[in-house]
């Protein structure tokens, strides 16, 4: 039989300080792997990869919109995630993670839609159309929008957690319809570019720097997340002393030591 202290990481993992900590240590390695990958893949990208046969340089628009797109789409769930885990588990990491990865999920959101449209135009001669993918992802903005929105709408702060993970696991419904709506109604968007069950419909020298700055997104979207998460746990538990002593540490820096 398992003792009590075999669930010590996990309940650890639930830790503002041991978060912060630990993270502090990770971060100056995330920032160079990020900018690195985002310098080769944007490189790589606008300026040596082929243009398309029949949209030429508009096409470019991708390396920006389906990695944008995609974080949009996993960070929902890394929100609602951290929400379930908050309302099962009541580790109130959890809802600082779910309340970091809010706004940037909505900024994300936001980025599709516009590389979409700026990509729409002269595509399809216009910035936007009511077609089922486009639809969607405008109702997952205003899910970010509304699991934000509901963090400020309390005056007790628990409340807003709860109600905030409620709406980001019931708003889980609509990230399929996002990512089948092409298959299921007829719609302007084209399929989607990288599917799990079939090769991708690219020229591998347009999809190499494709998959680099997904990598890269990837990266950006866990600094940002962490960064954003480090704040609000500095904020919430700025009555406890290890921020007051972190705050004292600040205060007196190195030069007045």
């Amino acid at each position: 039989m398992g003792s009590g202290r075999d669930w010590t990481w996990f309940h650890r993992l639930g830790s503002p300080r041991w978060f912060y900590e630990t993270t502090g240590r990770w971060l100056p390695l995330l920032w160079a792997v990020t900018l690195a990958l985002l310098v080769v893949g944007l490189v790589w990208g606008l300026l040596y990869a082929p243009q398309d046969a029949k949209q030429g340089n508009s096409f470019r628009i991708i390396y920006l919109h389906v990695p944008v797109s995609f974080l949009a789409l996993a960070g929902y769930y890394i929100m609602a995630i951290a929400g379930a885990v908050g309302l099962i588990w009541k580790m109130k990491l959890s809802y600082m993670v779910m309340k970091s990865a809010a706004p940037l999920g909505a900024a994300l959101t936001f980025l599709a839609l516009f590389t979409g449209a700026v990509w729409g135009k002269p595509t399809w001669g216009t910035y936007w159309v009511w077609d089922a993918r486009i639809t969607s992802m405008l109702i997952l903005l205003f899910l970010y929008l509304g699991v934000l929105a509901l963090q400020y709408a309390f005056h007790s702060q628990d409340t807003g957690n709860k109600a905030s993970a409620m709406l980001a696991l019931v708003g889980t419904v609509n990230i399929p319809i996002i990512y089948k709506s092409v298959d299921w109604w007829y719609t302007l968007h084209q399929p989607a570019t990288i599917k799990l069950t079939s090769a991708p419909s690219m020229h591998p020298d347009m999809f190499k720097p494709l998959l680099v700055m997904i990598l890269a997104m990837y990266c950006f979207y866990a600094l940002v997340l962490i960064l954003n998460t480090r704040v609000e746990i500095l904020q919430r538990e700025r009555k406890t002393g290890w921020v007051r002593d972190l705050a004292r540490q600040a205060d007196t820096g190195p030069d007045n030591q």
